[in-house]
């Protein structure tokens, strides 16, 4: 009997399309935590870092809340897409952005945070505006650190359990993800099915660590 390979392929979908979500917003928000002084800062890095530290069990109940069909984003998600977002894979995509995304925020602040402002100060003086100032001073200084924190977040996203499970379900070729597809192996004595996941999934995720360490290095948290 083969090896269906359906929960790696969307596990690969899921962690691509939840990075680039959590690249997109997480970055804004880790410049934001990096650059501006605001009433509530300290806070606002408190409940980011928040699904770091709570069981991912708890995570998953929050969203079950927050996206089910008698919430107000479920209600507004089913009249636009016509179907319920809890139990597809595009669940799965949101619970892998909020396991993924903290790491990402954190450590592209700390990558910002690292960056020597004389550079900014000078092309500032130059005349260039913030935008500009962002994309051609600040981004090149960062994007190593930035790069390896995308790659920490895919491995993390490829990765993600409890809150997929509890989000979107474990229904084959629909919305199992991979290491949902083990544990499933596993309660069911398919112990060659489980060793092939586990040594191919541990093979991409040996990979993007040997990337983001090659890319990044050793990144330091502030």
């Amino acid at each position: 009997m083969g090896v269906d390979w359906f929960p790696l392929w969307l596990s690969l979908r899921v962690a691509a399309l939840s990075t680039a979500l959590a690249a997109v917003f997480g970055l804004a928000i880790a410049y934001i935590l990096a650059n501006k002084h605001f009433r509530g800062k300290e806070a606002l890095d408190a409940v980011i870092t928040l699904p770091l530290v709570l069981p991912p069990t708890v995570l998953g109940y929050y969203l079950l809340v927050l996206l089910g069909r008698s919430s107000f984003l479920g209600e507004a998600y089913e009249a636009i897409f016509g179907q319920s977002l809890v139990f597809t894979w595009q669940a799965a995509v949101v619970a892998a952005l909020l396991h993924s995304a903290p790491l990402l925020i954190k450590s592209a602040r700390a990558a910002l945070e690292s960056v020597d402002h004389t550079y900014e100060r000078a092309a500032r003086t130059l005349g260039a505006n913030e935008w500009r100032v962002f994309w051609s001073v600040t981004l090149p200084l960062a994007q190593r650190g930035i790069l390896a924190a995308t790659a920490l977040a895919f491995a993390r996203s490829l990765g993600d359990f409890g809150v997929t499970i509890m989000v979107a379900g474990n229904i084959p070729g629909r919305t199992q993800t991979v290491a949902v597809a083990i544990y499933d192996a596993v309660e069911a004595g398919n112990g060659a099915l489980a060793r092939a996941l586990v040594i191919v999934t541990s093979i991409i995720a040996l990979a993007i660590l040997w990337l983001a360490n090659r890319v990044g290095g050793k990144l330091s948290w502030r």
